[in-house]
């Protein structure tokens, strides 16, 4: 897997000149995510401030500052953002999203009376809309003729029985709309076992106004999943990438990495070269997570999904020297940009410790792996928000963890 130019004919290369940092960056996120790129902003000595709710597990950094002039504003994409944003007491800054809203909002800001203030590295809402709807992603792939699992409309009764169970391994309903699905249902797919129970899952989904697929699921365990994460400049050139392997999942089958590490660039080169086409062809721009899973059957790499922003595990790209959140802030600034070397480290880890317990401790999740290399496993790895020079959101997981904990025990 080599770092490749999409629409130039050239390589960036380092840029030598002193480094301007002084607009400032505003995140737009949540969560692991928001905390995830403000620390790697700080890592990249990028000032910054964070749009998400006051209760959030980014307000605990030592890094964490509200957008200033908009302290009503948690973040939220609706009717009133253009408003909120244009509130903020800044002359120029960033804007780098980490959720599929955000990203798809700031994709128009172009078209606003706020370009002149507010700088964003993005692809256009018609690239970002084939990425994020899992619906028209299918058609597009296959159009494409890349490799993929076999998708299924489903926007009638028709579509469901047209679904060709016999010809399946498994089949599971999956959101066209990922954010709306997992915020209204806390899920990010169903397993549909016949056509009865796809019928009455289609039906209930239906009923709720929830656009979703069907399927195939590609046959393999949870470390059959890679994933390719990077930076795509305005120019076409991936000027970052590292790839790495999920190990363990949480909750199993429909859950996010607990446990990950860094493979070989040779082990995932298929993978690579499905995706370079594939942003190619969208002409896309801007920060990429891709997530793969090697069919057991055969061995080939069939993309699932494509993130559009920064993403949970961003902050251990950044560690690992693929700091796409100071990428995607020089790009929007129309700055050149310098070549991160390939991650070729492997078996780096980073571990998600509370999911990841939770993993271990059900014997679908450990799948029989002995502790002691689990405990290495931990041992050696960065941890998904303990950061030493960073420990308010740490010790917040930890006071919180206990407190659920101490409320089950007096319940029982």
């Amino acid at each position: 897997m080599q770092q490749v130019s999409g629409n130039s004919p050239s390589m960036p290369r380092p840029v030598d000149r002193p480094v301007d940092r002084s607009v400032p960056a505003i995140v737009i996120a949540r969560g692991y995510t928001a905390l995830g790129t403000l620390r790697s902003l700080a890592q990249a000595k990028i000032p910054a401030y964070a749009a998400c709710p006051p209760d959030d597990l980014c307000t605990h950094s030592r890094w964490y500052r509200p957008p200033p002039g908009a302290d009503t504003w948690h973040g939220e994409i609706d009717d009133h953002t253009a408003a909120n944003l244009g509130a903020v007491a800044l002359d120029q800054a960033v804007l780098i999203p980490g959720a599929d809203d955000a990203a798809l909002w700031l994709a128009g800001l172009a078209d606003t009376a706020l370009r002149g203030r507010f700088h964003v590295s993005s692809s256009t809402r018609e690239t970002l809309a084939i990425l994020q709807d899992k619906q028209r992603f299918g058609q597009f792939l296959r159009a494409a003729n890349l490799p993929h699992p076999r998708t299924f409309t489903l926007d009638s009764q028709a579509d469901v029985s047209a679904v060709p169970f016999d010809e399946l391994d498994r089949v599971f309903v999956k959101p066209m709309d990922s954010q709306h699905f997992n915020n209204t249902l806390g899920k990010k797919g169903i397993w549909a076992r016949d056509r009865g129970e796809l019928n009455r899952i289609w039906d209930e989904l239906h009923t709720m106004g929830l656009g979703v697929i069907a399927q195939e699921y590609v046959p393999g365990s949870a470390a059959d999943h890679y994933f390719i994460d990077g930076f795509r400049d305005r120019r076409g050139n991936i000027t970052g990438v590292m790839a790495r392997r999920r190990l363990r999942i949480y909750p199993p089958d429909f859950g996010n990495s607990s446990y990950c590490e860094t493979v070989a660039p040779s082990d995932v080169s298929g993978a690579y070269d499905t995706l370079c086409e594939l942003l190619a062809q969208l002409n896309y721009r801007g920060i990429f997570s891709a997530e793969f899973k090697r069919d057991s059957r055969n061995g080939v790499f069939r993309i699932l999904e494509v993130n559009t922003r920064a993403w949970w595990y961003v902050e251990f790209a950044a560690r690992c020297g693929v700091n796409v959140c100071a990428m995607a802030y020089d790009d929007a600034l129309e700055r050149p940009l310098s070549q991160s070397p390939p991650v070729t480290r492997v078996g780096a880890g980073c571990v998600n410790w509370t999911n990841d317990a939770k993993s271990v401790l059900s014997s679908e999740g450990r799948r029989g792996e002995p502790w002691l290399r689990i405990l290495r496993q931990w041992l050696r790895s960065r941890f998904h928000v303990l950061r030493i020079n960073d420990l308010g959101p740490w010790l917040h997981v930890v006071g919180d963890t206990v407190a659920q904990r101490i409320r089950r025990l007096v319940r029982v």
